[in-house]
């Protein structure tokens, strides 16, 4: 069976060898949590004794365009691993481990690439995108690989998996990100080091996980080598970056924030909904990958699909959901690696003054942080910033070179 259609759907099909029924993967305490599940399923499971451990893999494809007319030349293999929600029970999570055909580095360095919003719909999966030549992340995955780094992308919690995507939980993305190197490094078929290198990346939703990554890392997985993590415009506080988003061109992304972390704590959402909110909420959550939601929804502004008419942004200053937005708050764990944080002026969706805040926080906890700003005009643009800054930053840590600071 196949890894795509392994991805459709509501429920996931396995795409290992011996399952071919559907099943459900969210586990808990180590044991399949679905009865349904095919017995095989949930022996594999059992036996995968520790975070990080593979569940399945297949060999894949990473094409950079959807006519698949360019191919980049790596060994691809797709797998599914075992991570923690946060709440900390055991699930798995499905992601695309790449390895370049040449490197200059006798123990290649991994990069943990933490992808950007993708959108809810189990179809948004980058482990699916990347493969069908969607992925507009694709490039700068690419000019890792180009770096001769080995690099592992997760699908976080709910893309490709059972349940919907737990879009902006701060744990539930760090686990992924922290597991997703430990399966690299643990999938045979690549034979990477155990205890090599490792470094993190990532932008807009992906620079929140990275921190958050960067942040679990000393107690969740304080075995890895990190040497250091660039973060890319972080949408670091909510409440921020809630009234900046709602209404805008992209506030769609403040709805599958409003899902994803409803999803997280189990809170229904459709009280808060009237007709129109419910139909719009249940395409971002069911059709739509981010620029088909961006195209569809533009300027979606939450007062518009609530029963009482006021912005959903009000609910967030308000039991229970002041305390969920604190909870992702990221700056009050400290890092135990160098970390550059790019972010431009110019930023339409995450301000930059929401970066600056974070780069701040880690200095006053003793971080070295280089605070990369830059004026490039809009988010989706100055992605190239994160790049043109965090790719030299990144052979400089592998190389062992003292981390600039401009705390």
């Amino acid at each position: 069976m196949s890894f795509r259609r392994a991805l459709s759907g509501r429920a996931v099909v396995a795409f290992a060898a011996t399952a071919s029924t559907a099943l459900a993967l969210t586990v808990s305490s180590g044991e399949a949590a679905v009865a349904d599940q095919p017995r095989s399923q949930q022996r594999q499971l059992s036996r995968a004794a520790e975070n990080g451990d593979v569940l399945s893999s297949e060999a894949g494809v990473f094409y950079l365009d959807p006519l698949k007319a360019v191919k980049v030349k790596a060994s691809v293999h797709r797998i599914m691993y075992r991570t923690t929600d946060r709440a900390g029970k055991v699930i798995a999570v499905t992601g695309t481990v790449l390895n370049p055909a040449t490197s200059p580095y006798g123990q290649r360095p991994i990069v943990a690439f933490a992808p950007g919003t993708q959108g809810l719909a189990d179809k948004c999966a980058p482990s699916r995108q990347l493969a069908d030549g969607t992925e507009y992340e694709a490039l700068p995955i690419k000019k890792l690989l180009d770096q001769g780094y080995a690099v592992v992308v997760t699908d976080y919690q709910g893309l490709g998996t059972p349940g919907v995507h737990t879009y902006m939980d701060r744990e539930a993305q760090g686990h992924a990100v922290l597991d997703s190197v430990r399966a690299a490094q643990r999938l045979d078929a690549l034979d990477l080091p155990d205890a090599g290198p490792v470094g993190l990346y990532g932008y807009s939703q992906g620079g929140g996980a990275t921190a958050s990554a960067a942040e679990l890392a000393p107690t969740y997985a304080p075995e890895l080598k990190l040497k250091g993590a660039v973060v890319g415009a972080p949408p670091a506080d909510m409440n921020k970056v809630a009234d900046s988003m709602d209404g805008s061109a992209y506030g769609a992304f403040f709805n599958y924030a409003l899902s994803g972390l409803s999803t997280s704590y189990g809170i229904d959402i459709a009280p808060y909904l009237n007709a129109h909110g419910k139909r719009v909420t249940n395409d971002l959550r069911d059709n739509l990958c981010t620029t088909q939601a961006l195209a569809k929804y533009p300027f979606l502004n939450s007062r518009f699909l609530t029963v009482d008419g006021r912005p959903l942004t009000e609910r967030l200053k308000r039991a229970p959901w002041n305390t969920i937005v604190a909870e992702q708050r990221l700056g009050q764990l400290q890092p135990a690696v160098p970390v550059l944080l790019s972010h431009s002026a110019l930023d339409d969706v995450v301000p930059q003054q929401v970066g600056k805040t974070l780069a701040a926080d880690w200095c006053r906890l003793g971080v070295t942080v280089r605070f990369a700003g830059n004026h490039i005009p809009g988010h989706i643009a100055a992605t190239a910033g994160t790049i043109a800054d965090g790719l030299p930053w990144l052979k400089d840590r592998f190389a062992g070179r003292t981390a600039p600071s401009t705390c």
